[in-house]
């Protein structure tokens, strides 16, 4: 079994789970953080049960907090790409047995996550044998932007949501992302928030909602802006 902990929030409507959400914390955080975007998801999804595991590992600069991989802040650079490899395997175990705990099949997840969580999602996201509903990334990036064409195994829709003055992590990791999914013909929509910072505003929490709309309620033709 996975070791991953952390706060859920169950459907509205009393009922199993039709969908889950999986959402992956930030760098120093933990799932309460998190939690709180299906907080304000759940009644316009009430059948939809919300998961904020934390990360396995304490945070290196933050005891109060974990992380998904380590970052050496100190010397200003990570080889992100050797961490999101470390990280992906009980992230990979946790979003499969939720999955069957449910008794549903991946194309009713949604994987998401906020920065180092978003990169968690995306690098994880692609890498399933059976399509996910989608990936939502908040103010994260594509990791592995050289070697995704030989790892990718599908191609669900993607939803990025940065803030244009994002000086954690610049708004140009979403911007290269969209670019590189595009050319595997990858669904993304991308909307990039004015004068916000490492945070999501109001109006990228309005722009990921169509976007659960859309590969939630298809059928209520929920166009996602671009």
């Amino acid at each position: 079994m996975s070791e991953l902990f952390g706060p859920k929030l169950e459907p509205a409507n009393g009922l199993p789970p039709k969908k889950l959400v999986i959402l992956l914390h930030g760098y120093g955080s933990d799932g309460k953080d998190m939690i709180g975007l299906g907080n304000f998801w759940n009644q316009g999804f009430p059948d939809v049960e919300f998961l904020a595991p934390n990360a396995p590992n304490p945070c290196s600069v933050n005891p109060f907090g974990f992380e998904w991989f380590h970052l050496d802040l100190e010397r200003g650079h990570a080889n992100y790409e050797a961490g999101a490899e470390q990280a992906y395997p009980i992230i990979r175990d946790y979003v499969l047995e939720r999955t069957a705990d449910a008794g549903l099949e991946l194309k009713d997840v949604v994987l998401g996550g906020f920065s180092q969580g978003a990169m968690m999602a995306l690098y994880t996201g692609l890498r399933f044998e059976e399509p996910l509903a989608g990936i939502l990334c908040f103010s994260g990036k594509m990791v592995d932007p050289e070697t995704i064409g030989d790892e990718m195994e599908t191609s669900p829709p993607v939803c990025l949501v940065h803030g244009e003055d994002d000086e954690v992590v610049p708004v140009a990791g979403s911007l290269e992302a969209k670019e590189v999914l595009e050319e595997f013909y990858v669904n993304v929509s991308l909307k990039v928030t004015q004068k916000t910072g490492h945070s999501i505003a109001m109006d990228g929490l309005q722009f990921a909602t169509g976007f659960l709309s859309h590969v939630f309620k298809p059928d209520d033709q929920i166009a996602v802006e671009e």
